[in-house]
């Protein structure tokens, strides 16, 4: 229909441009007005009145301070030291000698009188009493063995401990990257959909002025709304990343009330690759963990050999014996006894420790070759990781945001269709989260490097720090 038939003027479009400018402008000032009131009402006192009081602000947490916390409270490590102590015990067993056994037997042979020519006491008496002590003497070196088997035991637990520690400390990096992702992805999304808001207030713009239908003006904020409710859903994972953290600092409440110190790009800048360790006599801890148990399943096996020699048990004793139809005689009497390995040989002790040491050396074995490939693969991790960040930081990522913005711009001036606009901010969009991402994976493989990289000697180990 011809506007000018119905006796309808047409805004020229520099003018509606202007006062739309005018507008945003406007809406702007107002917007920055109620938010610095906000601001001065959330910082004004209180005066002590209840109910006036606001929200206190999320606590601030860095990831040093996340994993000194862990190191402290991580219910995991906690138990790894206490194998620790466990293990010391053992040794405390095995360094102690057998208790002595006493043994005291009175008896009475006959019908005679209980009553001697020396008296009617209790030690008078016509009753025979023997008082014996007995020691049982372990031979064949079964102390040694048993000791360098609890010995064995020790190293393993403070190799699980730093084992322990090594996989906590590459763990509470990866969570609090992965709060770092989340967060970084709201940002994202909310910058996304602000974009798209910017545009939806253009194209309302464009619609009364006549130049777009309002299908094409509804798309807009449809993809605008989408973007909102993603960046609602990245909100909630960016919560549960934070809860990941706590619980393992060993929170007891886990909230995920706290807001990361570092950013996505400063803790990644942060994060450098280690190098590989050259220490002498060095390895993972893991693998020294299954060399331990490699050196206790041996001192095991030879102590259950050293079982099928019996071991002697001595006794010393007195026995007293009053006259009774005879003169007063006593004597002292030594002697020695032991098991005769006639039916039990011990056999299958045997075979269940050879069993085990075989079994010992498979897992390290496994446990070394484990380690060999982390570290390759954490390798081929982190170059793919850093060459994809690399990429999306000098070239995709620059060409996106100028893609969008140059569409942006088309389409404010009518040289752009809807399908063009809403594609570019997709793909920025896309590829800012993606970028996200590679730095995140990039933080990640460093973590990883560094955890199959950490080596311990056996100094280190054996030292009580």
């Amino acid at each position: 229909m011809n506007r000018a038939a119905t006796g309808v003027v047409r805004t020229p479009k520099w003018l509606t441009r202007a006062l739309s400018s005018l507008k945003r402008e406007a809406g702007l000032a107002i917007v920055f007005c109620l938010s610095a009131s906000v601001a001065v009402r959330a910082q004004a006192p209180t005066n002590g009145v209840p109910g006036e009081s606001s929200q206190p602000p999320a606590e601030s947490l860095s990831l040093t301070e996340a994993q000194r916390a862990a190191f402290e409270r991580n219910w995991d490590l906690l138990a790894a030291k206490s194998g620790i102590g466990l293990a010391t015990a053992q040794l405390i067993v095995a360094k102690e000698f057998p208790n002595p056994t006493a043994n005291w037997t009175t008896f009475k042979v006959g019908s005679r009188q209980a009553a001697t020519p020396l008296g009617n006491t209790l030690w008078d008496r016509n009753y025979d009493s023997l008082a014996t002590v007995s020691q049982l003497i372990e031979i064949a070196g079964k102390r040694h063995d048993r000791q360098m088997a609890a010995r064995a035991g020790i190293q393993g637990a403070k190799a699980r401990f730093y084992d322990a520690k090594r996989t906590l400390d590459q763990g509470v990096t990866k969570a609090y990257i992965a709060a770092l992702l989340a967060q970084e992805n709201v940002l994202v999304l909310n910058q996304s959909a602000g974009y798209l808001r910017h545009e939806a207030q253009i194209a309302e713009v464009r619609f009364k002025a006549g130049d777009i239908s309002e299908s094409d003006e509804k798309q807009i904020e449809i993809n605008a709304d989408q973007f909102e409710l993603q960046a609602k859903a990245a909100e909630a994972t960016a919560v549960q990343a934070r809860i990941g953290v706590e619980v393992l600092m060993g929170l007891t409440h886990p909230k995920g009330a706290w807001r990361p110190v570092e950013s996505l790009d400063n803790l990644a800048g942060l994060l450098a690759p280690p190098p590989a360790e050259t220490k002498p006599n060095a390895a993972r801890p893991d693998v020294l963990a299954a060399e331990a148990d490699l050196r206790g399943g041996l001192a095991n096996l030879k102590l259950q050999k050293a079982l099928r020699i019996p071991d002697p048990t001595f006794s010393l004793g007195y026995e007293h014996e009053p006259p009774g139809g005879g003169p007063p005689v006593d004597t002292f009497n030594l002697g020695v006894s032991f098991p005769l390995p006639l039916w039990n040989r011990n056999g299958g002790n045997i075979k269940a420790a050879q069993a085990s040491l075989q079994q010992f050396e498979f897992a390290l074995g496994k446990v070394r070759t484990q380690a060999k490939a982390d570290v390759a693969n954490a390798e081929v991790e982190y170059g793919e990781a850093d060459r994809r960040l690399h990429r999306y930081q000098e070239q995709i990522r620059p060409k996106a945001t100028q893609v969008r913005e140059s569409v942006a711009f088309a389409y404010e001036k009518g040289g752009a269709s809807l399908v063009d606009l809403l594609d570019a901010e997709r793909t920025d969009n896309d590829v800012r989260l993606a970028a996200a991402q590679a730095l995140s994976d990039t933080a990640s493989a460093v973590a990883d490097l560094k955890a199959a990289r950490t080596v311990l000697s056996e100094a280190e180990l054996n030292s009580n720090k």
